[in-house]
């Protein structure tokens, strides 16, 4: 005999709450005391209850799945990202599907006009775009992660770009460096834009002027690095530091110098990446966890598909310098 398909009402009777509540426990709405939080999960596992997705997805019109856009599924930042969504994902029985960009702006119209048609429950996306205003029509909740949406009230989880490259940059100074790199993305990418201001906040702030021949942007590929690191040391008058943007530049930049026999010039990486402390000498980085971020969004974006309907909000996760001993360096 088939047993009778337990529903959302009996383990609300059997935790002696409300449907709504019983709901909120299961979709991992923090908002609940312990104690009632306890009674719903003992519910749950008595009653050996299993959420419906197909019915879920019928109420609302939608797909039990979520989108998760990038620039490159293979960078190390993006990976843990998409990695701590996934999880939380699959924690609640939702599906994710992740697109990437390639850094191209009619490539993300393209891919997320093509997530909206498959009618996905919500976006995590982490824009390469200038425009978003085409989004205001989108029928589900959007949270932007690494940047920040333009023409678009949208929630956000960010880092303070700018800060950041300043508290990098300010590091290296005070361990007697004069002669900073900046090593970044092109600045179409309003990350890059942010950090070189920082890098150059921190300049002015130690009055020091900025010297345009430490400035160099790269595409994100071997070559282009290798050839900016020999341009640089190559320099009548090289840098002694350099201060890496992001993950990237740092991954393809320190196999030159370590080719080169320079790891004397001082490095500063803002992002990590495994076995950064295993280099010799081991990499100062300025840290900020890719887990949380996606941990935040995906947070964000499951509240909002239960129902919560807050100001759109720009969440900062913190950042920190990790000194490991590449940063310390003397000129």
């Amino acid at each position: 005999m088939t047993r009778p398909r337990v529903r959302l009402r009996d383990v609300a009777l059997a935790a002696h709450t409300s449907t709504k509540t019983a709901s909120r426990v299961i979709n991992g709405d923090h908002r609940v005391s312990a104690e009632t939080r306890a009674r719903v999960e003992q519910a749950v596992a008595e009653l050996d209850y299993r959420p419906d997705p197909l019915a879920r997805s019928l109420r609302r019109g939608l797909d039990e799945t979520i989108g998760v856009v990038v620039d490159e599924v293979g960078d190390p930042f993006f990976a843990s990202v998409i990695g701590e969504i996934e999880r939380m994902a699959l924690d609640r029985g939702v599906s994710v599907i992740i697109a990437s960009t390639r850094r191209r702006e009619e490539r993300e119209r393209i891919v997320l006009d093509g997530l909206a048609q498959r009618r996905v429950a919500g976006l995590i996306v982490a824009s390469i775009s200038e425009d978003h205003s085409y989004l205001r029509a989108s029928s589900c909740p959007v949270v932007f992660i690494d940047r920040k949406a333009e023409d678009l009230e949208a929630d956000a989880v960010l880092v303070d770009d700018r800060g950041g490259a300043r508290m990098g940059v300010e590091h290296l100074l005070s361990y007697g460096h004069r002669s900073v790199a900046h090593l970044g993305d092109r600045l179409g990418v309003a990350t890059a834009r942010h950090r070189l201001a920082g890098y150059r906040d921190a300049l002015e702030d130690a009055g020091i002027q900025a010297n345009p021949d430490y400035i160099v942007e790269i595409e994100p590929s071997q070559s282009d690095a290798a050839q900016a690191i020999e341009a640089l040391l190559a320099l009548d008058h090289p840098p002694t530091a350099i201060f890496s943007a992001n993950t990237r530049c740092s991954l393809r930049s320190l196999p030159t110098l370590h080719r080169l026999k320079r790891t004397d010039i001082a490095f500063l990486s803002f992002g990590d990446f495994a076995m950064a402390e295993l280099l010799m000498p081991p990499v100062t980085v300025i840290d900020h966890s890719p887990e949380l971020i996606g941990r935040l969004a995906a947070e964000r974006l499951f509240s909002r598909l239960s129902g919560e309907n807050p100001p759109p909000e720009t969440i900062r996760a913190p950042l920190q310098v990790v000194p490991r001993g590449s940063g310390e360096l003397a000129p």
